[in-house]
């Protein structure tokens, strides 16, 4: 089972929680529980998952998909709490109070069917869960394009789903082939993925939970 709990989004999809611009996802797969970035605000982060009856203590590890602002905002914050391994793309050197910075240049497994895609673009790092022979491709705002994260989430294994920002992106040919996709954050054609992909278009939002 791979649990997928939005906890930092532009929307709330839980009208409890505090919406505002940025991402972050707490990712439960394999016996680990990985914070996916960590939006632009540590208080607004910590509030949503009190409200939703997550603790920080739950958090074994931190991945950042690249460095900005609306995506590593909450991390002094969540590491005073919890000091907890970081990884980072290769743009990224150090984390202030993380007891261990992982800084990613190539793709890696960093868990037992958990993977990072490597910093593309010399930006942005995206994780690959994979599930039996299909995987999983979690964003944080594709910069690198998404045509290029589901590339270079291949060799893993066929990206069957993509959550997360998107960006701009309009290629939309390119996401036909996917089970379903979560748009959040950043994306600015939401509107038309949900047309043209219907059922298989998930609503995101803070407090929005996926399992698969």
């Amino acid at each position: 089972m791979m649990k997928i709990t939005i906890l930092y989004d532009n929307d709330a999809f839980d009208k409890r929680l505090s919406p505002d611009w940025g991402f972050a996802a707490l990712i439960e797969a394999f016996g680990r529980t990985i914070l996916f970035d960590t939006g632009a605000s540590g208080q607004i982060l910590t509030e949503n998952m009190h409200r939703l009856g997550i603790s920080p203590d739950c958090i074994q590890e931190i991945f950042i998909s690249h460095d900005h602002w609306d995506h590593t905002g909450g991390l002094p914050g969540i590491l005073e709490l919890n000091p907890v391994r970081v990884y980072v793309p290769d743009t990224i050197s150090s984390v202030d109070h993380a007891p261990e910075t992982v800084s990613i240049r190539h793709p890696i497994e960093i868990h037992e069917n958990i993977y990072s895609t490597g910093t593309l673009k010399n930006i942005e790092q995206s994780m690959c869960i994979k599930e039996g022979q299909k995987v999983v491709v979690i964003a944080g705002c594709s910069h690198p394009g998404v045509e290029t994260i589901l590339a270079a989430a291949a060799p893993i294994g066929p990206p069957v789903a993509l959550i997360g920002g998107l960006h701009g992106f309009c290629d939309f040919p390119v996401i036909d082939q996917l089970d379903w996709v979560c748009a959040t954050h950043c994306t600015q054609y939401k509107q038309q993925i949900q047309s043209r992909l219907g059922h298989k278009s998930l609503a995101g939002g803070a407090g929005r939970v996926i399992e698969i």
